[in-house]
């Protein structure tokens, strides 16, 4: 068979079952998020809590401001829905809140070098002229040198980079049922809710805000209405009906408690759709959309108050090109190197800088005592040899590759430990981490990240705080976050060896930054591109997909099948029809091995439609428990970015109890709607590290302005045995995979990375 459509050939009737044509339709999705009323809108990172479908930049399919999920449902100050995503946890030792309590041990230790350093952070960037100029009356504001209308006006200095100081030491501990969120003082929740009810605001948002801001929220929000901007879901509208009715004729446009929050919302924002910092043009233009008259003012006046944090690099030029363009004499005609200014919130910058800090740390790390010789000789592919002997020679090493290229970096842990070495690999997911496992032959030498840095999977902690680990490969490498990166780097000892291994052809991580893309382009190590191809019909159309190309592949066992539909009514009618029958009959593959991904969550054939319609048909029930009934397939959110396949197994007093991957987990009444949904569809990010025996890939025809390259490569590669693509945008996909590649995201990792290699080698 083919993977490239016929133009306009008819479909199938609803009732025919899964068939390949000799010219069947090209199979095409969306890159972007279908919001709930069907419009598509660009792939966007998810945000705070499931991570979805989008790519790297713009728009919200899923957790961005357009369509929140689970997790991500927030509160809405106009239409009065309450609840808080990720609020703090309770103190008890499970694996949900041992991870919570690891980040918060993280923000705790970057506000307190936030109070402890003596000037702004250095963007890594040799600047003069304008450009230093604007660097150092930025850091006069700061610091209190200078008044803010001094903006433009100073010289700059060279700030020291800082260190960062070791994490507190952490036990291990056993994986437990995660617990209720700790409720904010009574007190504080009523006062809060006396200001909000002045306010017009809903009574549902007391609680998280009393938990966001603390116990003088209530104050807070008096003084400032604005703040209400830092709960998630309350929108810029809602903000300023709020203020209006506290503060009647004072609440302006323009009123500087205003244009500083709205500055951090902005940033705030960019960070769900993968930005860790935005040019500062963009920023006063949103600011003027916003109905700010001097955007300029207001950005200069955020900068003072210590909401935002300025940046200036050229992340295209390197520092000696740089240099060379500052040198042109006057009048020689040479354009002067142009210099972006970027506009970034602490908690990213100060991720970035710690994790390129430690990057560079490791990079010349690793005991080059040890023979690799024979491991390398042994290995079971030439490119898993490769990737053993720049594991001797390196601290820090980048591993690419498709899905069989997994198995190399299973080879070089298999090897380590043969030499005596404690090497691990951790995988982004729970189905990661059992491939992992199999493919090395040693269960104990796999972990999810996100298990390994709670202290819930892995050999712990030293004394010292780090990670009682000689090697440690991080598989699924392009999921991992700037704040994810910086945990990890500040638990690694040094002299431990780091891979990064993953495919950059998929979908980015849910939280901020680019990780793995920065140190890829920054060539900040030595990088090992895997040769072995993926296998197979699926393997060969999804490798062609990813150079851009929609290639025709054969599939005499109907591993991959086009299943054309006229419009979203359809396509959901023929995917229950391929997961309930046609797939199960004709392929072999039951319906609780096959996985539904489409565009978005909302729309006609989002992941909310076609979760009911799979309910009905395959596990039929009033959803006594909170909506979910026994054997309905969920996805369970423990921690933002993270979303858990499970089952639902039973409900009682103490919660609803789910079996994920053969792991129990209980949870809590009041955080079931925010936690846990229905997932026999997902999105392609909430798919992103995982496989199935069969996929049915779900293409309606509003996802066509959404479609991107790496959206496709995406969830056309989560089916190991078949792939059925229900399709209904023509000749959107071919456009999309031959056009749109993944959009960047803003971030300063690739500047830090390049600008410490430029330091060590002078």
């Amino acid at each position: 068979m083919t993977a490239q459509p016929r133009g306009d050939s008819p479909g199938p009737s609803p009732d025919a079952p899964v068939t390949t044509t000799d010219e069947p339709r090209p199979v095409g999705t969306g890159a972007g998020a279908v919001a709930g009323d069907g419009a598509v809108t660009d792939d966007a990172p998810e945000g705070p809590a499931v991570a979805d479908d989008a790519p790297d930049g713009s728009g919200a399919e899923e957790g961005g401001p357009g369509d929140a999920e689970v997790g991500d449902e927030a509160p809405d100050a106009a239409a009065g829905a309450g609840g808080q995503g990720g609020a703090e946890g309770a103190p008890v030792l499970s694996e949900a809140e041992a991870e919570l309590a690891a980040q918060r041990e993280l923000l705790e230790r970057i506000e307190k070098r936030k109070a402890e350093k003596d000037g702004p952070i250095d963007a890594g960037a040799k600047l003069s002229g304008t450009a230093a100029d604007l660097l150092a009356a930025v850091r006069a504001v700061e610091s209190g040198q200078k008044p803010a209308t001094a903006f433009y006006d100073s010289p700059a200095p060279t700030p020291a980079r800082r260190t960062t100081p070791a994490p507190e030491p952490v036990q291990r501990r056993a994986p437990e049922p995660a617990p209720a969120p700790r409720a904010a003082p009574p007190e504080a929740v009523e006062a809060v809710a006396a200001v909000l009810s002045a306010g017009g605001a809903p009574a549902a948002l007391a609680g998280p805000a009393a938990s966001l801001l603390g116990e003088r929220a209530g104050e807070i929000l008096r003084e400032d209405p604005w703040q209400l901007l830092a709960l998630p879901g309350v929108g810029p509208d809602q903000a300023d009906g709020f203020a209006r009715a506290l503060l009647g004729a004072a609440a302006g446009p323009d009123d500087e408690r205003r244009t500083a929050a709205l500055t951090g919302w902005l940033l705030e924002q960019a960070a769900l759709r993968g930005h860790t910092a935005l040019d500062a043009g963009q920023v006063r233009t949103a600011l003027g959309g916003r109905g700010v008259t001097d955007p300029a003012a207001a950005v200069q006046h955020a900068v003072a108050e210590g909401v935002v944090l300025v940046f200036q690099d050229n992340p295209e030029e390197s520092g000696e090109a740089r240099e060379e363009a500052q040198e042109e004499p006057e009048g020689s005609g040479a354009p002067a190197a142009p210099v972006e200014v970027l506009l970034g919130l602490d908690r990213y910058a100060l991720a970035e800088e710690s994790l390129a800090d430690g990057l560079a740390r490791l990079v010349n790390g690793g005991d080059k005592d040890a023979d690799w010789s024979q491991a390398a000789s042994a290995a079971p592919s030439p490119s898993a040899a490769e990737l053993i002997r720049a594991a001797a020679a390196h601290g820090l090493v980048a591993h690419t590759g498709g899905e069989a290229a997994r198995a190399e970096p299973a080879a070089l842990i298999a090897a380590a430990r043969g030499l005596g070495l404690r090497a691990l690999g951790a995988a982004h997911s729970v189905d990661g981490r059992g491939r992992l496992a199999r493919d090395t032959g040693a269960p104990e030498a796999a972990v999810t990240l996100a298990g390994l840095l709670a202290g819930t999977e892995g050999p712990g902690r030293d004394e010292e705080g780090a990670l009682a680990l000689d090697l440690l490969v991080v598989l699924d490498a392009p999921q991992l976050d700037v704040e994810t990166g910086a945990m990890l780097v500040e638990s690694l000892a040094d002299g431990t060896r780091l891979v990064l291994s993953g495919d950059p052809g998929v979908l980015g991580s849910a939280g901020a930054g680019q990780v793995f893309a920065d140190v890829l382009a920054a060539r900040a190590c030595p990088r090992v591109v895997s040769r072995t191809p993926d296998a197979g019909p699926i393997g060969e159309l999804v490798s062609g997909i990813g150079i851009g190309e929609l290639n025709q592949v054969e599939a005499p066992g109907k591993e991959v099948v086009i299943v054309p539909v006229r419009d979203p009514g359809e396509a959901v009618h023929r995917t229950v029809q391929l997961v309930a029958d046609s797939v199960p009959r004709a392929i072999g593959v039951p319906s609780a091995d096959t996985q539904v991904i489409t565009v978005g969550h909302g729309g006609p054939a989002g992941t909310r439609a076609l979760n009911e319609a799979l309910k009905q048909r395959l596990n039929p029930g009033p959803g006594r428990f909170g909506g979910f009934d026994p054997g309905d397939r969920v996805a369970h959110v423990p921690a933002p970015g993270r979303a858990v396949p499970g089952v639902v197994v039973s409900a009682d007093a103490e919660g609803l109890h789910l079996d994920c991957g053969g792991t129990p987990v209980v949870v809590p009444q009041e955080r079931v709607a925010g936690s846990v949904r229905h997932a026999w569809a997902l999105s392609a990010h909430q798919a992103a590290g995982m496989r199935w025996p069969a996929a049915v890939v779900v293409l309606p025809g509003d996802a066509a302005r959404g479609l991107s390259r790496a959206w496709v490569y995406t969830a056309f590669g989560r089916g190991e045995r078949h792939l059925s693509v229900v399709h209904g945008v023509d000749q959107a996909l071919p456009r999309a995979v031959a056009e749109v590649p993944a959009q960047e995201r803003t971030t300063r990792l690739r500047a830090l990375l390049e600008a410490s290699q430029e330091s060590q080698e002078q």
